[in-house]
């Protein structure tokens, strides 16, 4: 049985991955964090999150459960993970990190943690997103230069980064299959008299609204046709299975950096 911690257990997205827990076999929950602050410090996580008493403590700090789990499910914010990354790093305790809105600097000890621990971090845990983005490469190669790309993606009103984490990883990929770096070619959102489109962007349209899970949809468009690749997220749920689909497959890794794609073995 593989002991899983969440970190986070009582926000929306913990509370869904304690349920993907108990419907997933051979995983369970074995820790679980708060707030540090929070009054539900000391209450049963089982309670918490909604999935039933399970006699799992909450702890507003996982340093004094670290030995009760074998893997660490992180989707809290960056300040959060990067202690949790530290503490998992200390420990050689693999984590999986979901967290969006990571800074360059936050990245880089994402790298450098992975020379301690087993790290998966990806910015979609889907695993038709995983799927979309080897798609994505195929069809930028064939197409070229002769297509315009645009990226839509729409969130809830709550989502505090922009664009997603998944639009960029998505722009990658077909930067990358492109042979461009999208940090010099992405345009995000457009004002004002902006003249001619360069035909070498990849431009970003970002959505806030209601309580929107995720959509995405990747436009290539030329004189005359255009292609979309559409992927909707109607539930957390998608999110939750795939992060605890990469906590079983990361059981017994060496230390390294990790992503849904060697999960899914997509990796060329």
């Amino acid at each position: 049985m593989i002991k899983v911690a969440v970190a986070g257990v009582a926000g929306r997205m913990g509370k869904t991955l304690a349920e993907a827990l108990v419907m997933t076999e051979g995983v369970e929950l074995a820790a679980a964090s708060v707030l540090p602050d929070s009054s539900l410090v000391g209450c049963d996580a089982g309670e918490v999150s909604g999935v039933g008493r399970n006699g799992v403590v909450c702890t507003g700090d996982l340093a004094q459960v670290v030995d009760d789990f074998d893997v660490l499910i992180d989707f809290t914010s960056p300040e959060s993970t990067m202690a949790n990354l530290e503490l998992c790093g200390e420990h050689g305790k693999a984590i999986v990190i979901g967290t969006t809105g990571l800074t360059s600097g936050q990245l880089a000890k994402v790298r450098a943690a992975a020379e301690r621990a087993p790290v998966f971090f990806t910015p979609n845990m889907s695993v038709g997103i995983n799927v979309l983005l080897d798609l994505l490469a195929q069809a930028a190669r064939i197409l070229g230069d002769d297509y315009d790309v645009e990226i839509i993606e729409a969130h809830h009103r709550f989502k505090k980064d922009a664009p997603s984490g998944t639009a960029l990883r998505l722009g990658e990929a077909v930067a990358e299959a492109l042979g461009r770096d999208l940090k010099t070619c992405a345009v995000y959102g457009r004002e004002g008299i902006t003249g001619e489109r360069d035909t070498k962007t990849i431009g970003f349209e970002t959505i806030r609204a209601g309580d929107v899970v995720g959509d995405h949809t990747v436009l290539f468009a030329t004189q005359g046709e255009r292609i979309e690749f559409t992927h909707k997220a109607s539930s957390r749920m998608t999110f939750a299975k795939g992060a605890v689909r990469a906590a079983i497959w990361m059981q017994g890794r060496k230390n390294g950096l990790y992503d849904m794609q060697d999960v899914l073995g997509l990796k060329r």
